[in-house]
């Protein structure tokens, strides 16, 4: 099942993408849920999907402004840096003993098919096509055994970086308004039998930039999971977006920045593309 937060006819509403169709799913779990996050809480997925399975679209996409999988406030955003090999190797980053985690906050994101903004602060402006974990069940300390229990689904994300405020602090360069992206939607995890064969693609103007299996990622989920919870405990809706493989224009010789006109497209097996136009910050 794919889940979205969509805007209908300028009202926010949550459902299932079956197609090129869209399946209003707010009238169905009113009183009990509000939102993607809220059918998660609820433990309301199975309910969510032999729905679906009797229920015909009741909206094309292309009627649709797609949101982030998630509502912005309704989750937190734990991103990855360094987790795949390759990229520290381009990084010269040494090999590290445990992941190193930094907060994408709300207003950094935007949703599939809207626009990205490049900062007016740097000329900077870097791609990173990851893919994020979504929480679906609440837990602290969750053993890594136990993970795959508390895992909705998967979903992209497009960390937006400005570089040379990355060098200030990575929350300085992660989380300028509207720099990042994510989506197009919530994959639940039945629908991918095994992650490590996912393949993650990331490509500027139609150009491919990053190519990896998600099995080449340095953390295996179950523990990453575990990690994360023993910090804080983990609630349905929060996310943990797993970091990026080598190929982002930073490294690149010469340097590859993204500027506004550019299209760029995070795409994953079974995952569908994130699409978003870079624009100037007005």
């Amino acid at each position: 099942m794919k889940l979205a937060s969509v805007v209908i006819g300028g009202k926010p509403t949550f459902g299932a993408i079956v197609g090129d169709g869209y399946i209003d799913l707010t009238q169905q779990f009113l009183g009990r849920a509000s939102s993607v996050a809220g059918v998660l809480a609820g433990n309301h997925l199975a309910e969510a999907a032999a729905y679906c399975a009797r229920t015909k679209p009741d909206h094309k996409l292309s009627e649709l402004r797609v949101l982030g999988p998630i509502p912005n406030l309704e989750t937190r955003v734990f991103a990855l840096g360094w987790a795949y090999k390759a990229h520290m190797v381009e990084t010269g980053k040494a090999e590290m003993e445990a992941p190193f985690i930094f907060s994408k906050h709300p207003q950094s994101l935007v949703g599939h098919g809207e626009n990205l903004v490049k900062p007016k602060a740097t000329e900077k402006y870097d791609f990173e096509g990851e893919i994020a974990i979504v929480i679906g069940k609440a837990g602290r300390n969750i053993p890594a055994e136990k993970a795959m229990e508390h895992i909705a689904g998967y979903t992209l994300l497009m960390d937006g970086s400005a570089r040379d405020w990355q060098k200030h602090s990575v929350t300085a360069g992660k989380n300028f308004d509207a720099s990042s992206a994510w989506g197009p939607y919530l994959v639940t995890k039945d629908e991918i039998a095994d992650p490590k064969k996912v393949v993650l693609t990331t490509r500027l103007n139609g150009v491919e930039m990053q190519n990896s299996g998600f099995d080449l990622m340095a953390w295996d989920l179950g523990f990453l999971v575990n990690y994360v919870s023993t910090m804080t405990r983990l609630e349905p809706g929060d996310t943990i977006s797993t970091g990026t493989p080598a190929g982002v224009g930073n490294r690149r010789e010469p340097p590859l920045y993204m500027k506004a006109g550019d299209v760029l497209e995070v795409e994953a097996t079974g995952l569908g593309v994130l699409r978003n136009t870079v624009i100037d910050e007005k």
